[in-house]
């Protein structure tokens, strides 16, 4: 007598939906879902663009791309006086600490626009003594001196009061528009042209260190832009061959995806008992080591007795150790067996519905490009977020500020006019004070709100990326359950299911895909809060604060995966029946609840799977990549181009081709996602009859024991 399988109880975690006996598959006759979402959903992306267009009349990129000198002035902006002047200089490099505050921040030395770097060493008390001979010395040196200065028997002191013109300049070169000392390692000592030591303007011996210590970490930047050169010379001679290796990933992916059909179970079942082998093998040798060493005397010690050790092997020489080991895999082995026997049929069901993914993936082929309209969307979601942040960053007006030269000025840091400073009575206060450039900002509502506007920016980008994701997982869904609920197949599939999908969810469900985007964004958003704050606190000594913020961040993680986990199977049965988000969100939780162990059954095989499939793909065409780009292939040897770093197109061909599986897989596991929800709609609204008929595939009515009968 066949077993019958149990249909899932509705006296617990919802009733399920009644039976409806037109459902032939996703519903045709919708209408609009999650309006008023909608509506705001247009509002913000209106606004989102009114955004953009405010920052981009205020903001100004060239504060970010052209560095600025001491006077507001981009170096090498056409139609001015520094249109020939691309470099900043600093008078006195020696005042900046590190390459973060000359990038980022202000130096507090005078800052002026040059057309090139100085090449040699030279002072300023060195130049007037050589001018008086050679008029050459000053025409060379005041192109460093601020525009319109003109007078090289000024006395040192208050050239340098004034900071008229640098006291020193040494050998420099440019990178990223700045100059910087040109050093130099040779034989393993650090020099400047050749010199470990130079004289200042007040005559005294200086290090080249010094130098190397005020632009601390240049030379470790500089080295990096020569081995960027570099791989930038590796990828202009393997770009081809880097395409072959991800076409091949694209074409491994999907004859894997369309074999799953055949392997999966093979796949399956082999892991399956291959980790009870290798768990059986564990016991055994665990045994083995628990025999030899109780017979010596010297290992009945008890873990407790030797108390902790930071040697791990002192507990290896212990008897007990090993039969701690024994009785752990032995547990762990019961409960692998057990659950095979109790759980081998929904093991069965979770392989029939990977194989028959994989048919329907056949027989919808379109699915598997589709992610590339995600990736379209999503990069222009990601250059507008950028662009929009470029421009608010760069918004605001020169604000200058009083950089005195003496400590105990009361005006230091205070704002100034440039116009009106000499004028004031600052300079009489403080004697040699300047009125120079600090940063970009101004004291209006808008600049005032910059912050909140990136904020805003921020989420509207998580939102709009989150609406992509779940505008693609409910057009795919839409697209299998067609696959599905078609009783013959693929004669019954209608036409362009794919396209027909995507209508449907663009013009009757962007509110409720908006809905349930806003939800995660707003998580997401807390998340990045936090994780900020945690940055911020990292150096404080308050340990509870620390701790609640370790507290708050692993809550808002796991609320996030949960999130995710429902909107997916909310989008589903959006795909499915056309409900609202909040109606899909309920009826795809309880659905799942009433069948718990099948879902989590089916989860971890599909992860399993597609992990397995990712990482054989990713390693096989990697592995192919080094065998070529190392001559380890001679067939093709003579075609391996000349290469700094092998390991740069190795690296790039293994990524992309995980990337490109990833792509492909993603597909894959929303198509057994969506056909395991029709499947469990299956079970609870037919009966096989001829009015209600299964719409499973044979093989799962088989591991079922069901039937559709023709009367």
């Amino acid at each position: 007598m066949a077993r019958k399988t149990e249909i899932p109880s509705s006296s617990y975690y919802g009733e399920p939906r009644k039976f409806d006996p037109t459902f032939r598959g996703p519903v045709h006759n919708r209408s609009c879902t999650d309006v008023l979402c909608c509506v705001a959903f247009v509002i913000v992306i209106l606004g989102y663009i009114a955004l953009g267009t405010v920052a981009w009349i205020h903001g100004d990129p060239r504060k970010v791309v052209y560095p600025t000198d001491s006077y507001g002035q981009f170096c090498g902006q056409k139609g001015t006086n520094n249109a020939k002047k691309a470099i900043l200089f600093y008078f006195n490099i020696l005042k900046c600490a590190s390459p973060s505050v000359l990038i980022n921040l202000q130096c507090p030395t005078t800052q002026l626009c040059v057309p090139k770097c100085p090449d040699r060493f030279a002072t300023y008390s060195e130049m007037q003594y050589h001018h008086r001979s050679n008029k050459s010395y000053w025409e060379y040196y005041r192109q460093f001196c601020k525009p319109g200065f003109d007078n090289p028997n000024k006395a040192v002191s208050q050239v340098l009061r004034d900071e008229d013109c640098p006291s020193m300049i040494v050998p420099s070169r440019p990178f990223l528009q700045r100059c910087f000392p040109d050093f130099i390692t040779r034989n393993g000592t650090l020099t400047v042209a050749n010199r470990t030591a130079f004289k200042d303007v007040l005559g005294e011996t200086r290090s080249v260190t010094e130098l190397r210590d005020a632009a601390n970490g240049i030379t470790s930047l500089l080295d990096a832009k020569e081995v960027g050169m570099k791989i930038f010379e590796d990828y202009a001679s393997s770009w081809y061959w880097i395409l072959i290796g991800l076409l091949v990933a694209m074409v491994v992916s999907l004859i894997f995806i369309l074999l799953l059909r055949f392997t999966a179970g093979f796949l399956l079942w082999f892991i399956i008992f291959a980790v009870i082998a290798l768990v059986a093998y564990g016991i055994w040798h665990c045994y083995e080591e628990f025999v030899a060493l109780k017979e010596k005397p010297s290992a009945d010690v008890t873990i407790s007795d030797i108390g902790f050790q930071t040697d791990f092997h002192v507990y290896l020489q212990l008897s007990q150790t090993w039969l701690v080991f024994m009785i752990s895999l032995s547990v762990t082995e019961a409960v692998i067996i057990l659950m095979l026997i109790f759980l081998r049929n929904r093991v069965r069901i979770a392989i029939a519905l990977l194989k028959e993914g994989s048919k329907a993936i056949g027989y919808i082929m379109s699915t598997l490009f589709y992610p590339i309209v995600t990736f379209l969307l999503l990069a222009v979601s990601i250059s507008y977020w950028a662009v929009t942040a470029v421009f608010l960053a760069s918004s605001g007006d020169a604000i200058y500020k009083v950089m005195p030269s003496q400590p105990n000025c009361m005006y230091a840091n205070l704002t100034c006019n440039p116009e009106t400073f000499n004028k004031s009575n600052i300079t009489k206060v403080c004697p040699g004070s300047q009125c120079m450039f600090a940063f970009y900002g101004g004291e209006s509502p808008y600049h005032r709100y910059i912050f909140i506007l990136q904020l805003c920016n921020l989420l509207v980008f998580l939102w709009l990326v989150n609406f992509t994701i779940a505008l693609g997982q409910c057009t795919l869904a839409g697209a299998f359950a067609s696959y599905y609920w078609a009783l013959k197949k693929p004669a019954d599939i209608p036409p362009c299911p794919l396209f027909s999908s995507f209508s449907r969810a663009i013009r009757y469900h962007t509110g409720s895909l908006a809905f349930g985007s806003l939800i995660l964004a707003v998580v997401q958003l807390i998340r990045i809060v936090l994780e900020y704050l945690d940055h911020k606190l990292k150096g404080a000594q308050n340990t509870f604060a620390r701790f609640l913020l370790c507290c708050l961040k692993c809550c808002f993680w796991c609320l996030e995966r949960v999130i995710k986990f429902m909107n997916r199977n909310a989008y589903i049965m959006i795909a499915i029946y056309g409900k609202n988000f909040c109606t899909s969100a309920r009826e795809a939780f309880f659905l799942l609840m009433r069948n718990v162990v099948r879902v989590a059954v089916l989860d971890k095989v599909t992860d399993f799977l597609l992990f397995l499939g990712k990482v054989l793909i990713a390693g096989s065409v990697g592995a192919l990549a080094f065998l070529f780009f190392t001559h380890k292939i001679p067939v093709i040897q003579e075609e391996v181009p000349s290469l700094n770093y092998y390991w740069v197109p190795l690296l790039t061909v293994t990524l992309g081709s995980y990337l490109i599986a990833h792509g492909f897989f993603s597909v894959y596991a929303m198509c057994v996602d969506t056909l395991f929800l029709c499947f469990l709609l299956d079970l609870e609204n037919n009966n096989g009859s001829a009015a209600r008929p299964y719409h499973m595939s044979t093989s799962l009515r088989k591991i079922l024991n069901k039937r559709n009968r023709k009367r």
